[in-house]
């Protein structure tokens, strides 16, 4: 079995914090799959009383030969050593060793900021350059592994942000400005946390950062609010937690999984590549649409690390055959909203019709 043993640096659990120490890592590939990303095969090493360190992983109790003595069932290679916590001697055939040496090589986020509206216009308002219907931006979140600190940022969040609820968010402007929004409470949420306020006078402080410039009709706050709480000692980066809110909220169509950091060649953490679209909608029309054009017959969605993430063209958007799509998942998200939400939204939909029309 192949097996790596290798010591990291850790990140505080912060939003881009420096590595705060250094903590002395094993791992090992236990499936014998060629990396070592996989739950349960990355571990902190515990310090023992022979002011060394030793791997949790496959670790065994030492056999005690004589008064004092101990030996490794593993083999004589293999010290055994107790921990500095106390308890009986144990052994592991997995070591730990700095790499301050050997540097983590990762990928960095996507960063993708979507199609940007940089064409011209026309007397009437029309865009002469090239149109992008339903086009989504390139993102990923990573599940657990060691350098977000084992916890899973692609864990959905709920249905923190609506679809098609509210004219400000839903027709002007976008959803990925509603992730945003609530990324920047929760660094509110923490900057708070770590000037000394407790849990919840940090959400509040997130909360009221949150709330400033957003719609409420176009976000559920309080779902927002508790995944604020729930990332706030986490692991997880701007892109993971934007990606996570657009995922949970159905935005997002997953590529497939990549390596986003290794070490002497092997995977330490993978990521989900994804396209997340500003619409539950636009997500459904591209995954049905898509098979329907030749021009994505080629590529598809392109690969984990770099998904093809854009819109239809409006000649390829003409050429769709909209009966042969299941809009079922959408109808059922309308047919649940209550009348109470319908009001509503039409009431900030007829709003923004009358500043429209009497600018």
């Amino acid at each position: 079995m192949k097996r790596l043993a290798l010591a990291l640096v850790l990140s505080a659990a912060s939003v881009g914090a420096a590595p705060a120490h250094a903590e002395q890592i094993c791992a090992a590939d236990l499936n014998g799959n060629g990396d070592a990303a996989d739950p349960g095969e990355t571990a902190s090493c515990t310090a023992t009383q022979g002011a060394g360190w030793q791997c949790p992983i496959q670790a065994v109790a030492c056999t005690v030969t004589a008064p004092g003595t101990y030996a490794c069932p593993l083999g004589p290679q293999y010290a055994c050593e107790a921990p500095a916590s106390g308890g009986a001697p144990t052994c592991s055939p997995n070591a730990c060793q700095d790499t301050g040496a050997t540097p983590v090589s990762e990928v960095p986020p996507m960063g993708d900021p979507g199609v940007p509206a940089d064409g011209s216009v026309d007397a009437n308002g029309n865009c002469t350059a090239n149109i992008e219907i339903f086009a989504a931006r390139a993102m990923r979140c990573r599940p657990p592994g060691l350098l977000d600190t084992f916890q899973n940022c692609c864990k959905d969040k709920g249905k923190i942000i609506k679809d098609g609820m509210g004219s400000q968010v839903g027709s002007i402007g976008t959803k990925i400005a509603v992730a945003k929004g609530v990324f920047t409470g929760m660094k509110a949420a923490y900057t708070a946390f770590q000037a000394g306020a407790t849990a919840g006078q940090a959400a509040s402080a997130g909360a009221n950062a949150l709330i400033v410039g957003i719609d409420p009709t176009s976000i559920a706050i309080s779902l927002a609010i508790n995944f604020m709480i729930e990332v706030l000692l986490q692991g997880c980066d701007q892109e993971d937690m934007e990606t996570g809110m657009l995922r949970g909220s159905g935005m997002c169509h997953e590529v497939g999984t990549y390596c986003t950091a290794k070490i002497l060649g092997i995977c330490i953490q993978k990521a989900k590549g994804h396209c997340c679209f500003n619409t539950k909608l636009g997500r459904i029309i591209q995954e049905q649409g898509r098979p329907q054009l030749k021009s994505f017959n080629a590529i598809g969605w392109g690969t984990p690390q770099q998904p093809y993430c854009r819109g239809f063209t409006p000649e390829e958007f003409q050429a769709l055959d909209f009966s042969k799509m299941d809009l079922s998942e959408y109808y059922a998200d309308v047919e649940a909203r209550s009348q109470s939400q319908i009001q509503i939204d039409m009431k900030d939909r007829i709003d923004a019709y009358l500043q429209t029309v009497s600018q």
